[in-house]
C-alpha cells in the first residue's frame, strides 16, 4: 500500500512553527555566549552545568550511528522511549477521532499514552502462544487507524514475534508501524533498523535502559525516515536530553566490550535460571524468552507474588494480563540474586502445597 506521510500528519502539526532555541540559532562552540540567559559564573556544583546542551545531541548521534549503522539524520533521541511514543500520538493522532492498534499482552505505555492523548485503542490480542494474528490486525484497521504498535521481543511474554507477520503488516498498512525493540540486544533476531530504507512507514524504538545498564540516564532512540524524525524534532521540547546524559552516554560508548560481556553473562544466567526453575515441581511453565526476563506460570501467582515480597524478593505479577493467567515476570539477576529468588520461590510454593 502507498504510504503518504502528509496524510497521516495532523494538519496543525504540519503548519506548526517550532520553537527556536538559542542553540538552534547559533550552533558554534566558540564565542562569548550572551544569548540564552544562562548563568555566566558556572554552577553551584563542582562541575559546570550552566550551559544548555546540544538540542539535537549530534555528537551522541554521530557515535551511535557508527554503532547502529543508521545515519544520524534517521535518529531521534529522547527521555526514554516513552517520550518518542508520546510524541507519535501528538504528531499523528487527532484526539477523539483517531485510533491505534496494540497487540496485548504488550508494553503498557502504549495504552497509557493513548489515554493521555485521547486516542482510542483497538486491541487485537496475540495468540495464546504470543504470536501476531496478522490477518486480524489488518482487518482491524479502519480509516482512522494511524499507528500499530508491535513489541518484539515482547513484554511481558519475552518471545520474539514472527518476522513474516511483521512484514505482512508493513506491506498492508498505510499508517505508521512501530516496532519496539527494547530487548533486541538479548535476541538472536536482527534489528528492523535494517529495513528502514525499504519501508517508509516503519519506526523502530530502542533503549539504553536494558542491556546497556543505563536506565537511570533515561535515553531512548527512535529510528525512522528523515521526514518522520524531522516531525519528532519539530515538536519535542528544546532540550529534551540533558547535557549530563549526553556526556555520560558518549563516554560509555567507548566501553562497548563491556556491553557484549554483560549481555553474554545475562544470557548465561538466564539459561541456568530456566533449568533451575524447571527443577521446582510446582512451577507449571517457563515460557520461551529472547529477553532478559522470564514469564513463569505458578499456582495462584498473585498470592505467590505477595509472599515473595514478604521475603524481600520483588518480581512482577502479570496474572491479570491477557494470556498470562497465574504468571510472574522475573528479571534475570546476578547469580546470587537468582539463587535467593529460587530458594524463596521454592519455599513459598512448598508451603502453598502443604496448606
Amino acid at each position: 500500500m502507498a504510504f503518504d506521510l502528509s496524510k497521516l500528519l495532523r494538519p496543525h502539526i504540519a503548519a506548526l512553527k517550532p520553537y527556536s532555541s538559542a542553540r538552534d540559532e547559533y550552533t558554534g562552540k566558540e564565542g562569548v555566549f550572551l544569548d540564552a540567559n544562562e548563568n555566566p559564573l558556572g554552577s553551584i556544583t563542582r562541575e559546570a552545568f550552566n550551559r544548555y546542551p546540544d538540542p539535537y545531541q549530534m555528537a551522541l548521534k554521530t557515535r551511535l550511528s557508527q554503532i547502529k549503522k543508521v545515519p544520524a539524520e534517521n535518529m531521534f533521541l529522547g527521555n526514554g522511549s516513552d517520550e518518542a511514543i508520546d510524541l507519535l500520538f501528538r504528531a499523528f493522532c487527532r484526539p477523539g477521532m483517531d485510533n491505534v492498534i496494540i497487540l496485548p499482552p504488550t508494553y503498557g505505555m502504549y495504552e497509557v499514552s493513548a489515554g493521555i492523548n485521547d486516542t482510542r485503542v483497538v486491541k487485537v490480542p496475540l495468540s495464546t502462544d504470543f504470536q501476531i494474528r496478522e490477518d486480524e490486525v489488518l482487518q482491524a484497521v479502519d480509516a482512522h487507524t494511524k499507528i500499530i504498535f508491535i513489541c518484539s521481543p515482547n513484554n511481558p511474554s519475552g518471545n520474539k514475534l514472527h518476522r513474516d507477520a511483521i512484514y505482512k503488516i508493513l506491506k498492508g498498512f498505510d499508517g505508521l508501524l512501530v516496532v519496539d525493540e527494547a530487548y533486541i540486544d538479548f535476541s538472536d533476531e536482527p534489528s528492523f533498523c535494517e529495513e528502514l530504507d525499504r519501508y517508509p512507514n516503519l519506526l523502530v524504538l530502542q533503549t539504553l535502559s536494558k542491556a546497556w545498564g543505563l536506565a537511570a540516564l533515561r535515553l531512548g532512540m527512535a529510528y525512522a525516515s528523515r521526514e518522520i524524525i524531522a516531525i519528532l524534532n519539530k515538536i519535542k521540547p528544546p532540550y529534551n536530553v540533558s547535557g549530563l546524559t549526553q556526556q555520560t552516554v558518549l563516554q560509555a560508548m567507548g566501553n562497548m566490550d563491556k556491553l557484549g560481556g554483560m549481555v553474554q553473562d545475562i544470557l548465561k544466567q538466564k539459561e541456568k535460571l530456566i533449568k533451575d526453575l524447571g527443577k521446582i515441581s510446582r512451577v507449571e511453565k517457563v515460557f520461551p524468552s529472547q529477553s532478559n526476563f522470564l514469564l513463569v506460570k505458578v499456582p495462584d501467582a498473585h498470592k505467590v507474588y505477595q509472599q515473595l515480597i514478604g521475603k524481600k524478593i520483588i518480581v512482577r505479577d502479570r496474572s491479570k494480563v491477557q494470556h498470562c493467567d497465574d504468571c510472574l515476570r522475573i528479571t534475570v539477576g546476578t547469580e546470587g540474586e537468582n539463587k535467593r529468588m529460587l530458594q524463596a520461590l521454592n519455599e513459598v510454593l512448598e508451603a502453598q502445597a502443604n496448606d
